[in-house]
């Protein structure tokens, strides 16, 4: 008789011939036992070979004198496929009382025979004995009761050294705990029935236990990110708790979300702002595609468009106020660090010697407007793109850098960046616009934006969330990618998260920056992924296959959230007024246009 068969209780006829696949399909029947068996099935004393995957049952045979509540949690979340099977028989308590009864007096005679030779008490002998009566105490009290225990576990791998590296994870894991298990040897076929839920034990390995520590194994638990403060990501699809995290609770308070176009990143980055915002924070955000100017406009914040037509504009020269815990010379030398970066990007790329003229070209240029290390800069003007190409003019060896820089300085981005400072981000929420920026601009315009930021960051101390969106814009240069990466590294001390978002996840995670941003992120949320990318999420993220399958299958606002060491199924969910806020969907939008118009005409009429 087959496994299969004896399973589900068909009879094996033996007049009757094999049914081939081929028959199968002619004779257009096909049994439940077609669909659900393995392609071939092979049992050995070790393993059984399902098909293409690898089995093997293994059953505890030991456990600690104390078994701690959830003792079995880290092996039911380990991320690896597996099944777990619990059989629970109860013992009449009369016939373990009166079994107990002889062990008792076994064990007391075993204590008194050692006291009558005079040897040295027994440690093991006495706990047993205080065990053995405290136990027996709660039996007759009818506080506790006894079990016959059998726990099973059947590991799967597609061979056997990822069966073999599966088997000693989970081994370390329990003998960690003194919980020790061993592989049903030649009876394989036995523990694998045992595992599947039919309710059927066949390898009946039991250990006795009481009620309270068989609580411990209880099995419906997951990983719960519900904590006492911080706002309401979503529901966890795993037990429908609500995931509520503090992200200025961890070790860093930076988030990175990777999505492809469409899955709901800018919903979710939205309303993890709206909910932000509650909470006395201040939020800036890079915006590259005037996603957020509804949500600016709802509360009250301010929105900058940045452009080669707009009125607002951002000195690179401009320098921030010295902290008590810097120098004027501090805060000058990392402004001219972070100018020689723009001006590579600017130009794309310097020569060892343009770098050097440059470097000493932006200090003579600010000590032009009476900048220097001693400066007071609060009562200063800083100087202009044009003083710097003026000062560059006088120096041997500059035609090239002043030839590309005529550009920014007389030519048509002169708008841009020659221009005093004239935008102010002392707001709750600030959102700074780049979609009107030409695409060979937008990596210089993010750095100039973000820099800016920095600077007014560094100046206050306040708890602020910098949220960058399609961030892989600035991941095209090293010089962005770098700047981005020291804020990731430095924000803590300045109580800045940031929130890092892409779509484009191979150019982000190509630049050499990538993934040292990924390691600092405390927070990770993974939304439907491409077909093209899953495979090095996966690779990054340590993600199972059913967790792939499922970011690929995955519907829009629905992904994989990271928190610490913890990672849950996450449903983004929204009020009805939230969601009228924080939309993105075009129809929506336009709804919401022509509802202001029709507003605002009937209030031009009233």
């Amino acid at each position: 008789m087959g496994i299969f068969d004896s399973l589900f209780g068909k009879k094996k006829d033996q007049n009757v011939a094999p049914v081939l696949p081929g028959e199968i399909y002619e004779a257009a029947t096909l049994e439940f036992q077609d669909i659900i068996a393995p392609s071939a099935l092979k049992i050995d004393p070790k393993n059984l070979n399902l098909g293409e995957k690898v089995s093997r049952t293994f059953f505890v045979i030991s456990y600690p004198r104390f078994l701690t509540d959830n003792w079995f949690t880290p092996i039911i979340n380990l991320d690896k496929i597996f099944d777990i099977s619990i059989y629970i028989h109860p013992i009449d308590t009369a016939k373990i009382l009166r079994q107990f009864q002889k062990k008792v007096a076994e064990v007391q005679s075993q204590i008194n025979v050692r006291e009558s030779k005079g040897l040295v008490r027994d440690p093991i002998l006495d706990t047993a004995y205080q065990d053995l009566e405290s136990l027996r105490d709660s039996l007759q009290q009818a506080q506790e009761k006894m079990f016959e225990f059998g726990l099973y576990i059947t590991l799967y791998a597609s061979d056997e050294a990822e069966l073999f590296k599966v088997e000693s994870e989970i081994k370390s894991i329990l003998e960690a705990k003194q919980v020790y298990i061993k592989p049903a040897l030649f009876q394989q076929e036995e523990g694998f029935k045992s595992s599947l839920p039919i309710g059927t034990d066949l390898l009946g390995v039991h250990q006795k236990l009481n009620s309270e520590p068989l609580s411990s194994i209880f099995p419906f638990v997951s990983f719960d990110l519900t904590s006492d403060k911080g706002i309401l990501y979503g529901v966890n699809l795993h037990n429908y708790s609500l995931v509520i995290f503090d992200r200025f609770s961890l070790e860093n308070y930076n988030s990175i979300i990777f999505a492809k176009s469409g899955s709901g990143k800018s919903f979710a980055t939205k309303l993890e702002i709206l909910r932000t915002l509650m909470f006395d924070t201040e939020v800036i955000v890079i915006d590259p595609e005037r996603e957020y100017e509804y949500l600016a406009e709802a509360v009250g914040g301010r929105y900058f468009n940045i452009s080669l037509s707009s009125d607002h504009h951002i000195n690179p020269f401009d320098l921030p106020i010295a902290r008590e815990d810097e120098t004027p010379a501090d805060v000058l030398r990392s402004n001219t660090i972070n100018l020689v970066g723009l001006f590579r990007i600017m130009l794309g790329g310097l020569t060892p010697e343009e770098d050097s003229i440059i470097d000493r070209a932006i200090t003579e240029t600010y000590a032009l407007k009476d900048i220097t290390p001693d400066s007071d800069f609060s009562k200063i003007e800083p100087p202009l793109l044009s003083d710097f190409e003026m000062v560059l003019s006088g120096m041997e060896g500059s035609e090239s850098i002043i030839a590309r820089l005529s550009k920014y300085t007389r030519g048509s981005w002169s708008t841009f960046l020659n221009q005093p400072t004239n935008v102010d981000i002392n707001k709750k929420f600030v959102v700074f616009s780049v979609r009107d920026m030409e695409d060979e601009l937008k990596p210089v315009a993010m750095y100039i934006v973000t820099h800016y930021i920095w600077n007014a960051v560094r100046r206050t101390l306040k708890k602020r969330l910098l949220v960058v969106d399609e961030a892989w814009w600035m991941m095209k240069s090293e010089d962005t990618a770098s700047f981005l990466y020291s804020i990731a590294k430095r924000g803590r001390k300045y109580y800045l998260g940031l929130c890092t978002i892409t779509q484009d996840v191979g150019d982000f995670m190509r630049s050499p920056y990538g993934v040292p941003i990924v390691t600092n992120s405390s927070l990770q949320m993974l939304l439907k992924q491409s077909p093209s990318s899953i495979d090095l999420l996966q690779k990054t993220f340590n993600l199972t296959d059913e967790e792939k399958f499922r970011l690929l299958e995955s519907n829009v606002g629905e992904g994989i959230f990271f928190a610490g060491l913890k990672h849950v199924q996450l449903k983004i969910l929204a009020s009805p007024t939230e969601e009228m806020i924080i939309t993105s969907d075009p129809s929506q939008v336009l709804a919401i246009k022509k509802a202001k118009q029709d507003l605002a005409q009937s209030e031009g009429k009233g």
